[in-house]
């Protein structure tokens, strides 16, 4: 055997075929680092725990305190019954649903006292709360076909008046960046706008449209085609993108309307202006968003089915009766290569499954991982890990191969599968790994895990530029 090490896990002693090097155990000075790191990530990651209670102080001369304490707000509006797309809020966009790039841009951005979602469906509103958001459930009055954006705004501005600032973010919006948020929403608090909206510049030239049949013909409505301009020779026009509009409360519940008063614009590039409205628009917007979307910080944590996952599921049964089970070097590989990166790994064995479950103690001694035995529906357990490491779901990783898995793969942040996945798990999952279990399948996914991470890092080292150097 070349490739593949078996570790014949016996339920009384194990043996490698071949030399591995081990990760850093919990003791060592590495470890503490991780250990930091994962810290670090918690405290970023409690904005479903503190926003609502944080608390911005704009002084403003001689505003009152009433004044200098803002509470703003970030509001998707999510209806489930959409028309062009049957619940495109929440159908995946490469992996990702599609509401969950939006909201994940709204809170890393670290600028909202809450972030909410308005829905009138069950399952918008659960996928909403594993994203870390605060869900408004909106009335039958403001869920019909012909309810507009400003009548749901002010519905829930009457339920939570304690909102100054409301951040009104489409859901179709996938390529949206935290950057856009803060710069956009400074206008406010620093320049004293009433209402900032996004727009991007086109190159486009307008002609005046004619009614079929009739004699009259058209005209030039931003142009001269006796001085037709090259692009290069012009700015351009302005264009409402409709990624996001922020508005005071005044404006939206006193003149009713989401752009007035002091108004001013935020200008997006044309790369992170994407809209969905119909299915054609869907292969365009995927190619976009894995080019130019935001890819957050990184999980922190991965949960991996041990049987169906990082073995093949199969036990064998040596010629002395003990049972055996056989794990790839390639898997070991990639969990090794995560534990590097700083993302903890906790491995999930079965309470039913005997064999595997008498394999805890040498599963956490060889490869330097929790060990968690979970029941028929692994959520629960799953979940009060999480609530011990205060992680959302945006911060989770999840790679599972059964139907009892599909929830945690719809919820986690990043969710894989091996290519012999059952068709429950394959349809949850939002990264299908071209190699089974227990042949490699988790190191594909490992390594899909750290190339969404350095998007991740990259997008924030480029932040980080911008800001400097603008």
């Amino acid at each position: 055997m070349t490739d593949v090490w078996c570790s014949l896990l016996l339920l009384g002693f194990f043996c490698i075929f071949t030399d591995l090097s081990f990760c850093y155990r919990g003791t060592d000075p590495g470890i503490h680092n991780v250990i930091h790191h994962h810290t670090n990530t918690q405290l970023e990651s409690r904005q479903e725990d503190s926003m609502a209670t944080r608390k911005r102080g704009l002084s403003r001369g001689n505003d009152s305190p009433e004044e200098a304490q803002q509470h703003i707000a970030a509001l998707i509006l999510a209806r489930g019954g959409s028309k062009g797309i049957r619940l495109k809020n929440i159908k995946r966009l490469a992996g990702i649903h599609l509401i969950g790039w939006v909201l994940r841009a709204a809170i890393d951005s670290g600028e909202f006292d809450s972030v909410w979602v308005s829905t009138d469906h069950n399952e918008i509103e659960k996928v909403a709360k594993s994203w870390g958001a605060k869900v408004h459930r909106r009335s039958q009055e403001v869920s019909k076909d012909s309810s507009t954006s400003l009548e749901t705004i002010q519905e829930f501005l009457k339920k939570n008046t304690d909102v100054t600032v409301v951040c009104n973010i489409q859901a179709t919006s996938p390529c949206l960046h935290p950057t856009h948020l803060k710069e956009a929403l400074e206008k406010i608090t620093n320049d004293r706008y009433d209402s900032v909206f996004s727009v991007v510049r086109r190159h486009q030239f307008r002609w005046k449209e004619v009614k079929e049949g009739s004699d009259e013909c058209t005209q030039p409505e931003n142009l001269n085609p006796a001085k037709r301009p090259r692009r290069q020779d012009w700015n351009g026009e302005l264009i409402e993108n409709g990624s996001f509009y922020f508005a005071t409360r005044d404006l939206i519940m006193k003149e009713g309307r989401l752009q007035g008063g002091k108004v001013a614009y935020f200008e997006m590039e044309p790369e992170h202006s994407v809209d969905i409205d119909v299915d054609i628009d869907w292969p365009l917007a995927e190619q976009r968003v894995l080019r130019y979307g935001y890819f957050g910080r990184g999980v922190s944590l991965i949960f991996c089915r041990v049987s169906g996952c990082l073995t093949d599921g199969r036990v064998f049964l040596s010629v002395s009766g003990e049972d055996m089970v056989c794990v790839h070097s390639r898997d070991t590989t990639g969990l090794r290569m995560l534990q590097n990166d700083g993302v903890e790994v906790v491995l999930l064995t079965s309470r039913d499954d005997p064999v595997t479950q008498s394999l805890s103690g040498k599963l956490k001694t060889m490869l330097s991982c929790e060990v968690v035995d979970v029941g028929d529906e692994p959520l629960k357990d799953v979940q009060e890990v999480m609530e011990q490491r205060k992680l959302s779901w945006k911060n989770v990783a999840y790679m599972g191969n059964d139907i009892s898995d599909a929830t945690c793969l719809n919820l986690a942040g990043l969710s894989g599968v091996p290519a012999d996945a059952s068709k429950e798990a394959a349809h949850a999952g939002s990264f299908a790994c071209r190699q089974a279990a227990g042949m490699g399948a988790l190191r594909e996914f490992a390594e899909h895990i750290l190339q969404q991470t350095e998007k991740a890092k990259m997008q924030m080292k480029q932040d980080r530029i911008d800001r400097n150097n603008f």
